[in-house]
């Protein structure tokens, strides 16, 4: 029980990527936070939790709006009096050269992928200062360091939230707050899943394709990144301050001949 008696609040936890840490947590004895816009995926969370014996609650609110995202942070400590762990996970991806992606796309991506963090982190933050205790986990991407076709916008937030990772990090460990970033590789999620189906002729040509970019040949899973997630959530990570956590498969470090 890796986080016994720890309160965690998960943005966009309803599927993917955020569900399945909800539920690793929760079963490492979290009390979870689920939040998502989709009150249904969100509530199934909460259900499949309760089902295993674990504790969570569900708070519909948008990661973009300040006032929804105050009222979940209120509600959040209305309900289990602290946040320990603040997961950002919520996101969306984008597609497209820079001149290709409209106004109204670029503005939505960077709205929920760096607004959603400052945001949900700005009306937690205080509760973690008043502490003296908090983590902060920001959910950013391996496009962060490299370049990668078609994907303009969304490397753009990616890159900003590891740079914000860095800079939160100096500005907060006075306050034994820690900030770190994951930075997971392609993973395969029902997003992922419905994206290549719905842009691709060939979905499972997409799928391998995409692979030949892992030095592990596979696509990652949801999983994998609740485990990392797990690790920097938990105490055994004391030690990492601001620091990029890696889950990609090889893509970064690695180069196939």
């Amino acid at each position: 029980m890796r986080l016994q008696g720890k309160v965690v609040l998960i943005t966009g936890s309803g599927s993917g990527i955020g569900k399945s840490t909800a539920l690793l947590f929760a079963a490492e004895g979290a009390s979870v936070i689920v939040n998502d816009l989709d009150e249904a995926k969100g509530n199934e969370t909460v259900g499949e939790i309760k089902e295993k014996g674990g504790e969570a609650f569900f708070i519909r609110a948008d990661v973009t709006d300040p006032a929804s995202v105050e009222a979940m942070v209120n509600e959040a400590l209305g309900q289990y009096g602290q946040i320990d762990v603040l997961f950002n996970n919520a996101g969306i991806s984008g597609v497209g050269m820079l001149h290709e992606i409209e106004p109204d796309a670029w503005d939505k991506v960077m709205s929920i992928n760096i607004r959603g963090v400052y945001m949900a982190s700005k009306y937690v933050l205080p509760h973690m200062m008043e502490r003296k205790a908090g983590n902060i986990i920001n959910m950013s991407s391996c496009i962060a360091e490299i370049g990668l076709a078609r994907r303009a916008s969304y490397s753009a937030t990616k890159g900003a939230v590891l740079a914000l990772t860095k800079s939160m990090q100096v500005d907060y460990a006075p306050y034994n707050i820690r900030v770190n970033a994951l930075l997971p590789g392609t993973i395969l999620t029902p997003f992922v899943e419905k994206y290549l189906k719905e842009s691709y002729d060939d979905p499972e040509a997409a799928i391998a394709a995409i692979k030949t970019r892992q030095l592990s040949g596979e696509l990652g899973r949801p999983e994998d990144v609740a485990q990392a997630a797990l690790f920097l959530a938990s105490d055994e990570s004391k030690f990492m301050m601001g620091s990029p956590l890696y889950i990609d498969g090889g893509v970064v470090f690695g180069k196939n001949a």
